[in-house]
């Protein structure tokens, strides 16, 4: 009878995680169950959002990008929630930002990695409960998030 030791445990652990291609790599399946979850299964509507990016990225590692939503930042119309949604990225939520009617304006800027060229969604939640999104397709020339995560 063998013996089992952690030894065997991790490399089981390990073994399972490369048999389930789905594990580490997101799809455009994936972002789409994201933002379904983000929205609730509210229907999203264009326009109201623009998310600012450049299409074409020399460098994946660090990639400015903002996002402003047409709103007066009232406190009977405001937008509650940003969110960046990224199509094959390790992490298909990039990024969740909750504002409210005293942020003033509604528009955050941050940076983020891009594993690979992919289109790019920002997707706003108002007070109203509606959704506004935006996308954009981007062609990284030199990707980042390549080793491994």
């Amino acid at each position: 009878m063998a013996t089992l030791t952690r030894r065997h445990l991790v490399l089981a652990a390990g073994t399972a995680l490369l048999a389930r291609p789905d594990a580490a790599h997101a799809t455009p399946e994936r972002m789409r169950a994201a933002i379904a979850a983000f929205t609730g299964g509210a229907p999203l509507r264009d326009g109201r959002v623009t998310l600012d990016i450049a299409t074409l990225v020399d460098n994946g590692n660090t990639v400015p990008v903002a996002v402003r939503v047409d709103s007066p930042m009232t406190a009977a119309d405001h937008v509650q929630r940003i969110a960046v949604f990224s199509e094959l990225n390790p992490n298909t939520e990039v990024a969740v930002f909750h504002l409210g009617p005293r942020s003033g304006r509604a528009a955050v800027q941050t940076r983020m990695r891009l594993a690979t060229s992919q289109r790019l969604t920002a997707v706003a939640q108002l007070s109203d409960g509606s959704h506004w999104q935006h996308s954009v397709d981007v062609v990284v020339t030199l990707a980042a998030c390549i080793e491994g995560g």
